[in-house]
């Protein structure tokens, strides 16, 4: 008998992290909805709030499947038009 240890290993890949901003005054911003119920409500309720207190502008809007990370072309279109992107789920 061929007992199997259940204990593996994992790679880790590398992150590259963008610099956080200093601070979010006059910065575009951008939401990536994930189309659960409420996601979107709840996003463009805390990107408004934003807005009203930095003066940031809300400039793009992206939706993706919740159960699928986003396609590497709408990251790309992101981090194109946007500083800063809110995303976030709700039910």
């Amino acid at each position: 008998m061929k007992i199997y240890s259940p204990v593996g290993s994992t790679g880790v890949l590398p992150q590259l992290l963008a610099s956080p901003l200093a601070s979010l005054q006059g910065a575009k911003l951008g939401i990536l909805a994930n189309n659960k119920p409420h996601a979107d409500t709840l996003l463009e309720a805390a990107a408004e709030h934003i807005v009203s207190r930095t003066g940031a502008e809300l400039v793009c809007v992206k939706s993706k499947n919740a159960a699928l990370p986003a396609e590497a072309e709408t990251i790309t279109e992101l981090s194109k038009e946007v500083q800063a992107v809110l995303t976030g789920s709700a039910d």
